[in-house]
């Protein structure tokens, strides 16, 4: 088992790194999230997944992404094109939230997962998830609202995201003018 390479980044695209370790090229999926350079030292902790034709690597920042992929691959129907991109689409913390407040609608919005996904994920993961019950703080309708309004917009998941968490928090706050600040922080 790989659990962990330290080296040198050779290339880094659209979620795949080839990372230099020791002279051996590892080819590994990343979250798209990630952001790494060229020439940048770094560790990924690792996942590998063996299959009888294949051997891929998925590498993440932090172990706690690691075991909350591994978590999603444990449920039925979930491989791990759709665990990665929920993992680059939703902040830790985020998915986690989704999953014990039963949003599968949240979960929905990531490519390559659909409803009924999200609800198998809702469905085998809340339990196991309980230990992080003070997170459990359930996204409000304006929250999505606005991250809807940006994806339809054009932007991503993880744009919309940064720009929610930059906005005023006071409840007096339309949606239309949390849509305005929201799309001032993007620089539209």
């Amino acid at each position: 088992m790989i659990a962990l390479l330290n080296g040198k980044v050779v290339s880094a695209e659209n979620g795949y790194v080839v990372l230099d370790v020791g002279g051996v090229g590892f080819g590994l999926h990343v979250p798209v999230s990630l952001v790494l350079r060229a020439g940048e030292q770094t560790a990924l902790h690792t996942y590998l997944q063996v299959r009888e034709t294949a051997l891929t690597l998925y590498g993440f920042a932090e172990p706690e992404e690691k075991e909350l992929f591994e978590l999603l691959l444990s449920v039925s129907g979930v491989g791990p094109k759709a665990a990665l991109s929920l993992m680059g689409t939703l902040a830790p913390e985020t998915l986690r939230r989704a999953i014990l407040n039963g949003q599968a609608d949240v979960l929905a919005r990531a490519p390559g997962v659909g409803r009924k996904t999200g609800g198998a994920i809702v469905l085998h993961l809340k339990d196991k998830i309980k230990r992080y019950e003070g997170l459990a703080v359930r996204v409000s309708e304006d929250d999505a609202d606005v991250i809807g309004a940006l994806t339809a917009l054009g932007f991503s998941i993880v744009e919309a995201q940064r720009a929610l968490q930059q906005l005023d928090r006071d409840s007096a706050v339309s949606l239309d003018e949390k849509i305005r600040q929201a799309l001032t922080y993007l620089g539209q």
